[in-house]
This record gives structure tokens, sequence and C-alpha cells, in this order.
């Protein structure tokens, strides 16, 4: 484990009790060892990821940079849409782009002369300082699953999302030890208003976890909300010179940015909040169907829309973000943990490394209807791929089902699972004088076992990872446990965690601050489910 992300819970959550408005999460220490350790389920908490495996790469020099002089000749002839923002248009016109109507040309080099003031990495803070996140470099940070409008619930029912399934899966995610962020739309709430749920989405992060959490992006006044309710939080200073949001800003693909993907991101870099701009792929359909294609129209569309967050803010936070998928040529559907997708994968996170920025990409994919075995090998090989990436920020890492129109929940618990496994591997080799064991070698000798040895003895709780989904013991005992299979084990880990779940303390203050803000926002506006 990195020591910079394993320091004790007990001393890192001291920190609340100082620095002014930041301090208001907990009162005195032991409230706030109380908070750290409340959201502990089985197995090791890390804050996040210091991977110490080389990453997997595809492409040679000669690869990327005919990319990128494609997605240049892309960016100069062919152009990307603004669609609907005045503003942006005159940003750009007056930063040297060719503008004709909605459609923007820009000059060879723009894109990456603007980006020069992106950081290549950045901190977002979490209410509970031991919680906060570096996202860049060599981390790796897990986020669950976003945006599915079905849940599959717990008594095996498909069935639309509600606020309580929000709140749960907000929960587990802050109970699950390998999921270091709490995530935005981890379900859409439907029985709330589409014009205010957001406000309930971002309350569930703040008052039931104390992980860090995104924002709304359905809207910019949905956005500025979710500003105001982090100055609440946070302080108005500490939100305007620190990030404490990393949000979603979907490209339209091919080559379209929105009015409204182009609003929310517009107050998040104001505000200097982080953005992930994310061409939604669908290959075949929406790109090209050959992974340079792709790549190509991916580049381009992440060099406008990351840009143009320098034009409004230089220095705000930005990521390179991939959505790849390829379909059935067939049927048009989507199709998951396929090998095509995964080579864009591996190729856009060289690219997003030769831009110095952050990158995100992958999670627990699969087209599957159930948790069954098409689920998880779809997933492991997405999942796989996405860190052997050297992937930044990785949405859907836990709980996504049936092409991302389900969160599930026996799912989430089966993929927590598999996420602390790659929290295992990405420690790499250990070659300390533990790690190399020859005190084990020369005590046992030829012909013995290591079974009993001293440096067993000392190392066995820790020495491999144990599954808490998986059942590895005898035929007759699994026969005398019930025959349960992984999903029902899921189950029931899922239903123990959301009965023993305990809220992190958030100060009283802030909570009514929230609730007040919150009631007079949902006051000022009829409701609207459409």
């Amino acid at each position: 484990m990195s020591d910079s992300v394993t320091d004790s819970q007990e001393a890192v959550s001291d920190q609340q009790t100082s620095g002014g408005r930041r301090g208001r999460g907990a009162s005195g220490g032991a409230a706030a060892r109380r908070a750290a350790r409340a959201g502990s389920g089985p197995g090791t908490q890390l804050t996040y990821i210091t991977r110490k495996l080389n990453v997997y790469e595809v492409l040679g020099e000669e690869g990327l940079e005919l990319i990128e002089k494609n997605a240049d000749t892309v960016l100069e002839e062919t152009g990307i849409i603004f669609r609907d923002d005045a503003e942006a248009l005159e940003m750009w016109k007056a930063a040297g782009a060719d503008v004709r109507g909605e459609r923007v040309h820009f000059p060879k080099g723009l894109c990456r002369s603007l980006l020069k003031t992106a950081p290549s990495s950045y901190t977002q803070h979490a209410r509970n300082p031991a919680r906060s996140v570096e996202i860049g470099g060599n981390n790796t940070v897990f986020a669950p699953v976003y945006g599915p409008p079905f849940v599959r619930d717990l008594d095996g029912n498909r069935r639309y999302a509600t606020i309580e399934d929000f709140n749960n899966f907000v929960k587990l995610a802050y109970m699950a030890p390998s999921i270091h962020h709490s995530g935005g739309t981890v379900c859409e709430p439907v029985d709330v208003p589409v014009n205010k749920r957001h406000l309930d989405m971002v309350y569930s992060h703040i008052r039931y976890s104390d992980k860090p959490f995104m924002g709304s992006v359905t809207a910019p006044e949905r956005a500025e909300d979710t500003v105001a309710m982090a100055k609440i939080l946070f302080g108005d200073d500490f939100v305007e010179n620190n990030t404490v949001l990393t949000s979603l800003i979907n490209a339209n693909s091919p080559m379209v940015f929105d009015e409204t993907m182009l609003g929310a991101a517009k107050v998040y870099a104001r505000h200097n909040q982080a953005c992930i701009v994310t061409p939604f792929i669908l290959a075949g359909a929406m790109s090209p169907v050959t992974v340079a294609g792709t790549l190509t129209q991916v580049l381009a569309e992440v060099l406008a829309g990351a840009a143009f967050t320098q034009l409004v803010r230089p220095g705000a936070p930005v990521l390179f973000g991939t959505f790849a998928s390829s379909i059935s040529m067939q049927s048009g559907a989507p199709t998951f943990g396929t090998p095509e997708p995964s080579l864009v994968s591996y190729g856009a996170a060289q690219l997003a490394r030769r831009l110095k920025l952050p990158f995100r990409t992958g999670g627990s994919l699969c087209a599957s209807k159930v948790p069954d075995a098409q689920a998880a090998y779809e997933s492991a090989n997405t999942l796989n791929s996405t860190v052997l990436a050297g992937t930044n920020f990785v949405l859907h890492a836990a709980g996504w089902l049936e092409g991302g129109l389900a969160s599930c929940y026996e799912k989430f618990m089966m993929d927590i699972d598999q996420l602390g496994m790659q929290q295992k591997f990405c420690e790499g080799v250990d070659l300390s004088e533990n790690g190399q064991a020859m005190d084990a070698i020369r005590q046992v000798g030829p012909g013995s076992h290591f079974l009993g040895c001293d440096h067993t003895q000392a190392n066995f709780q820790t020495a491999f990872y144990r599954s808490s989904v998986a059942d590895n013991n005898s035929y007759e005992q699994w026969l005398a446990e019930g025959e349960k299979t992984a999903p029902q084990r899921a189950n029931q880990l899922a239903r123990q965690w959301l009965e023993n779940y305990e809220a992190p303390f958030l100060d009283p203050g802030i909570d009514d601050g929230l609730k007040d803000f919150i009631a007079r926002k949902k006051e000022s506006m009829p409701d609207a489910f459409t």
C-alpha cells in the first residue's frame, strides 16, 4: 500500500477539528475518529489507489502521431458544433477560431495551446479531509455507477428507481472500502420531480457519505444549485479556490456539444470545479467502426471541449474522458467486454498522457440483464483494461447492469469485491525484506511445508486478498449452508450493510442550512416530471 494514502484514519480525521469552516464536519477528535470508522466495510479503506504497475500501451509513437494529426485535421476541416450557445461561439471567435454559424473550426495547435493551463493532477476535497482524492498521475479513483433510471432490487424486481434507492447506493458506496468517491447520479430517482431531484441527490451525497461527490449537469441552473450547496458545506472562499466537485460533461457525439452540457461546463469551470469532458461513443453508430477512427474522433471532441473550459477559466481542472462501446451490427444494441473498446481505452489513455490531462474511462460494464456469468465476464474484461490503461477516474466501477439502464444491488456488491482485488493488484510486487521471504525459505528448507513457519504465521491475515462474495469452502459445506450462488451471497451482504449503516457526522448548522436552501428552491418552482 502507498504510504501517501494509508495514514491512520485517526490521525488524519483529527484534521477535521482545524481549518476554520472545513472543521465543522466533526466535533472533536473522538467524533472525527468515529466518523472515519463508520464508513469502513470489510477490507482496507484506501483514500485512493496509487498504482505501482506499469501501464499497458497499444500504440507506438508513429500511431499516436498519426491519430493526433488526423484529429487536428478533423478540428480544422470538419469542425465541432457548439449548439445554441452564443456566448461559447463568441469566446471561440475571440480566441482565434473560425466560427461559421454554430460550427467552430480550429486552427492547428489552438486547442493544445489553451490546454497548457489545465492541471495534470488535482485534489478533489471531501468534507472529511481523510477522504479527499488526488485525480491524475499514477492515481486511480473508483466511483459508482452513474445514470440508470431502473434498479434491480434486493427482492429481484426490475423497477424504476426511487430516492430511497439513491440513498441506499450512496450508503453502500460510503461503506465500501474499495470505492473512493460517492459518484453522482447513482440511479435516477424518478419519484422526485425532474426539476427538483438534483437537490435531493446532492443532499444525499453530503448527508449519507463524507466521500467526494459529483455535481448535477442536467441544466445550468442545477449546476449553480450544486455549487451553492457545496458553498454551504465548505464555505464560499474554499470552493472558489479549491475543487470540491467533479462533474460529467458528455459530448453529443459525433462532434456536437449541446447547450445543456456547455451551460453546465461553464458553471463548474467558472467556479474552479472539475469537468470530465467525455465523448459518449457507440462505435459504428456515433463514431467509425474502426479503433483508429474512433480514437481520432474522441481526441478531436475532447480537445475542443476541454480547451473550452480553459477559455472559461484558465487553470480549471478538466479530465480527458471517453466512454466507448461497440454495437451489435445485427441489432444495433451496445455490447460490452469486447476487444475493440478495450483498445480504444488503452489508446485514449496514451493520448491523455501526452496532453498531460487526467484520464477517465471504463468501469464494470456489461449488457447482461441479471448479475450472471455474462455480467461477470463482460465487467471483468472492461475493468481489467480500465486499470491496466492507467485510468485516473473510473466511473461505473460498481453496480452497472443492462447496458447502464439499471443499477443493481447484488451486482454492486459483487463489483466492489472485484475492485478490492484490483486495489490489491495495483500494489505490485513487494520487494521488501518481508516480501522476499528469505527467512521462510531458510527455515522450511527442502521437503517440508510453509504452513507453520514464522513468516506465514506473521503474514497469514494479510497475505492474500479474501473475497467477501466468493465461496471457497468444500462442496459439503456449501450444501450445508444452503447452496447459495454469488448473487445470493451478495444480496445477503447488501442487506447486512444497509442494516448496519451509520451516517457520518454532519454539523447540525450545515445540515440546517442545506435543508433550508432545498426547501426555498423547491418552493420557488412547480413540479415538472419531464
